[in-house]
């Protein structure tokens, strides 16, 4: 017998046709999720907003086509993490000015108003700044397994690779997060 998911109301309403329903669930419960995902692999928050509602598009439109073969948070993610490789292969094919370039960093920090005053935001970046220096096969596997809260066989299902690799990868991940924040000042990593 199978044990009940979180997810066997949106199954029971796609198996219905119910697709309004099942699609208003899932949206509700994984938005900020592909979203998240998105902007770890495309690192532009206005480009993981547009792309989390093309993906959520495309989850619309397969969801007839959708039979339960894969958990809904696998099949939503791979539909996710294509789109995103999707992207960055198209944007890579055509040049962009980056908001990070010291020229335009300049022009910001000449707005006083531009710049944060909320120190809890301040050690969110930090967190944030400290995944963006890991290396995309680490920071994908943390932010499924810590920040998604999935579990190991889930990370490995969704990235397609072995559950050895995945808990490989997670302590190397571990290990270089630590060797990231010996290098900054304590008082940064403070939440």
């Amino acid at each position: 017998m199978q044990t009940p998911t979180q997810d066997d109301d949106i199954r029971r309403l796609i198996e219905a046709q119910q697709w309004r329903e099942a699609f208003e669930l899932l949206l509700e419960r994984f938005r900020e999720k592909v979203f998240r995902l998105s902007i770890s692999m495309l690192r532009d928050e206005t480009q993981a907003e547009d792309l989390t509602q093309e993906i959520f598009l495309r989850v619309w439109k397969g969801l007839p086509g959708y039979h339960g073969e894969a958990s809904l948070s696998t099949w939503i993610y791979t539909i996710s993490r294509n789109a995103c490789l999707t992207e960055l292969k198209r944007r890579s094919l055509r040049p962009t000015v980056s908001l990070s370039d010291p020229a335009i960093e300049e022009s910001v920090d000449a707005f006083p108003s531009l710049q944060s005053t909320d120190p809890a935001g301040g050690a969110e970046m930090d967190a944030h700044a400290m995944l963006d220096q890991l290396p995309e096969k680490y920071r994908h596997v943390i932010i499924l397994f810590y920040l998604e809260q999935k579990a190991y066989d889930e990370v490995a299902a969704m990235l397609g690779m072995p559950l050895g690799t995945v808990k490989t990868m997670l302590f190397r991940a571990r290990k270089e997060l630590l060797r990231i924040g010996a290098r900054r000042p304590v008082a940064a990593l403070a939440v």
